[in-house]
């Protein structure tokens, strides 16, 4: 993929995934979030949200470290929390990554045990995130990144308190979110956890024709 700077691992592995020409969502962000910013990202589905997210949490991590998790990423449920490791399995697997997700319908005790043994990225449901966090004492001065994927949604089903939970508990990392739609609920939340951040808004349009080829290929979201 044509992405200033890339790891060569990671193009390597989207390479070979026939992931070779970014969208516009991907091109565009791909600087700032490597700048560290706090940033809020407007653009739909087609746009490859889910692999934006895990190849820039690739190419910043690089490669395994210690035993705390350096990026923690939130999302909506079970589903995506599956859909979104199997991404980081199929463009990480040079990168080697160690990846794990949690969500309700998961075992606690074991979750806790597994992410003890040491792990890059946490992925998990608002709510299971919460319960573990607030029980297993688990460092979260090692994050770099905290990111929440489908922001509109989570906060429409009043996840706002365990959002703002988990961010306050970190002293110093970037945070993004990204949205279908930027609502009042949204902002509000973005300006009371994030530190000046930037609006960034995409559409669908240029990449039309590259989205319909890509879900063929099943690396889009």
């Amino acid at each position: 993929m044509h992405l200033k700077k890339i790891n060569e691992k990671l193009a390597r592995a989207l390479e070979e995934a026939g992931l070779t020409e970014p969208t516009e969502l991907q091109k565009e962000t791909w600087s700032t979030i490597k700048s560290g910013v706090d940033c809020v990202f407007l653009a739909d589905s087609t746009l490859g949200k889910t692999t934006t997210i895990v190849i820039n949490v690739i190419q910043r991590l690089d490669k395994p470290f210690e035993e705390s998790p350096r990026a923690l990423i939130m999302v909506q449920d079970k589903a995506k929390v599956l859909e979104m490791m199997e991404l980081f399995k199929k463009y990480g697997n040079y990168n080697n990554l160690r990846v794990y997700g949690v969500y309700e319908q998961g075992d606690i005790d074991y979750d806790k045990n597994q992410i003890s043994l040491g792990i890059d990225v946490l992925i998990g449901t608002p709510v299971r995130l919460n319960e573990m966090f607030s029980t297993a004492g688990f460092d979260v001065n090692r994050l770099k990144m905290f990111i929440v994927d489908d922001a509109e949604d989570l906060l429409k089903v009043r996840m706002e308190p365990k959002i703002a939970r988990i961010s306050n508990s970190i002293t110093k990392t970037q945070r993004l979110f990204f949205t279908d739609v930027i609502t009042d609920r949204v902002e509000i939340l973005a300006d009371k956890i994030m530190v000046e951040p930037l609006f960034f808004e995409f559409d669908d349009q240029e990449d039309e024709d590259y989205d319909d080829e890509e879900e063929d290929d099943n690396i889009q979201e």
